[in-house]
């Protein structure tokens, strides 16, 4: 049955107020995460994901990094409002951090040469698959999450932090923790301008 698994589509949703608690054992965000990158699909079952899942201070130091960078080119008056939206995000339990192997790609491309200039497109799905999983799973164990885009600005330091492979492309970074207010309200664009259906039986 689809239900089960559209009510976790339909309760996963952006919470930025997050608090670093965790409703499950660590041994259980990494099988999550695992099972995530193991079982969601990839173009030519390429099996381009890599994943980082960083806890607790290790967690900090990804934020505390992202800080400093944006220090450096946020405009001093608008920096506060861009620090308390990164220590929010300090805030929380854990982030995982999703590359794509630029090697695996790339032997994509060599393989199949008739559809070279489309893998990193197929690469770019196979990701977001993998971002919206591992979400969507974390946030029917109870926590709240966000997704976050501070590539490239931050993939050297990443990189050095963590001695991260010079083939991983870091695509986003998804903040979870323990939610402390609901997400915001959600509105919908009329699916009949979204949806379009042929040859169906009445």
């Amino acid at each position: 049955m689809s239900s089960a698994f559209l009510d976790a589509v339909r309760a996963r949703r952006t919470v930025y107020a997050l608090e670093a608690k965790s409703p499950i054992a660590d041994s259980k965000i990494i099988e999550v995460v695992n099972e995530t990158v193991k079982h969601v699909p990839s173009s030519y079952n390429s099996q381009s994901a890599r994943a980082v899942v960083l806890f607790k201070a290790e967690h900090e130091k990804l934020w505390d990094i992202t800080i400093e960078v944006l220090k450096a080119i946020v405009p001093e008056d608008a920096f506060p409002a861009t620090l308390g939206k990164l220590n929010a995000f300090k805030a929380g339990y854990g982030t995982v951090l999703f590359f794509e192997d630029q090697d695996s790609v790339r032997a994509m491309q060599e393989a199949f040469p008739l559809y070279a200039d489309r893998f990193p497109e197929f690469s770019a799905h196979a990701s977001g698959m993998h971002q919206f999983v591992a979400w969507t799973a974390l946030e029917a164990e109870g926590f709240g999450a966000n997704l976050q885009h501070y590539n490239p600005l931050i993939d050297e330091k990443v990189a050095a932090q963590w001695n991260i492979p010079a083939s991983w492309k870091l695509q986003s970074q998804l903040v979870f923790g323990a939610p402390v207010a609901p997400a915001g309200e959600k509105t919908f664009r009329p699916l009949e301008e979204r949806v379009k259906v042929f040859g169906a039986d009445a």
